[in-house]
């Protein structure tokens, strides 16, 4: 399966708000002791969904910024934000071609003024060697990037039940799956490489291992987050779909997810 931001319409993006796991403490503690955030700190969520890196991300500063090329999206995230009693989030549609536009809001030439822009499970939509030479003259002294994993794909994890579900995909969808989507090593690297190469300093990886147990309704909807919309199956025709799958996955009501989730850090010059 591979989209482009564009497919995260409609009901994919009501299934991406209520099925893509949120990020853990570590992140945000990684996240407030490296770039020493404060209240008096602005920071940007890149390619932020519906929020769940940015409106946690919220409480760590005075303001965040949330982008995303798709209204929906922010819609959703905007919800998410109101209903936690966040109101310091703004939420912005754009994409990483868009970033070098954020000057004029944060100041004008010069204005370096974001502590941190983060970019969750998204950065392998973006040309990332761009981007990161756009963040440079926004980020403050001290101030960088993390670029977050959340985990490999459901359909490409070391257990039997997600090599189960990649057989059923891969016939669903009549294509052979093998995109880690930004989260495997190869991706690591070549990330972190990319941040020297573009000038930053200090690059690192944090990785915290943990698990997390999943329902069957869980694997689906995760699915079905993932899917363009112009691929996803009419209401009528899921039915079928996961009554195929919960054939073919190992017996029982309850799976686990063992994640790996990995930050890379740099800092600006």
């Amino acid at each position: 399966m591979t989209v482009g931001f564009a497919g995260f319409a409609g009901e994919v993006a009501e299934f991406y708000a209520r099925f893509r796991r949120g990020y853990p403490p570590e992140v945000f503690d990684a996240l407030r002791d490296v770039f020493a955030l404060t209240e008096r700190d602005a920071a940007l969520d890149l390619g932020c969904g519906t929020g769940q890196l940015a409106v946690p991300l919220a409480g760590l500063v005075g303001t965040v910024v949330g982008m995303d090329p798709e209204p929906d999206m922010l819609r959703l995230a905007r919800e998410t934000a109101a209903a936690r009693g966040v109101d310091n989030a703004v939420w912005a549609l754009g994409s990483d071609a868009d970033v070098p536009a954020l000057g004029a809001l944060l100041g004008g030439p010069g204005g370096r003024q974001l502590a941190v822009a983060t970019v969750g499970q998204a950065l392998h939509w973006m040309r990332h060697e761009e981007l990161f030479r756009a963040l440079l003259p926004l980020l403050r002294p001290g101030g960088g990037v993390a670029v977050v994993a959340n985990g490999a794909p459901l359909w490409l994890q070391d257990s039997d039940w997600s090599r189960a579900l990649k057989g059923v995909l891969e016939e669903h969808f009549r294509t052979e799956l093998k995109a880690s989507c930004g989260t495997g090593p190869e991706d690591r690297a070549r990330y972190a490489a990319a941040l020297e190469d573009a000038g930053y300093g200090g690059v690192r990886e944090t990785v915290t291992e943990y698990r997390a147990p999943l329902t069957f309704e869980e694997i689906v909807g995760g699915v079905w987050s993932a899917v363009p919309a112009s691929a996803l199956p009419p209401p009528e025709g899921r039915a079928a779909f996961a009554e195929r799958l919960r054939a073919a996955l190992p017996a029982g009501e309850g799976f686990t997810e063992d994640v790996r989730l990995s930050v890379l850090l740099a800092h600006a010059p």
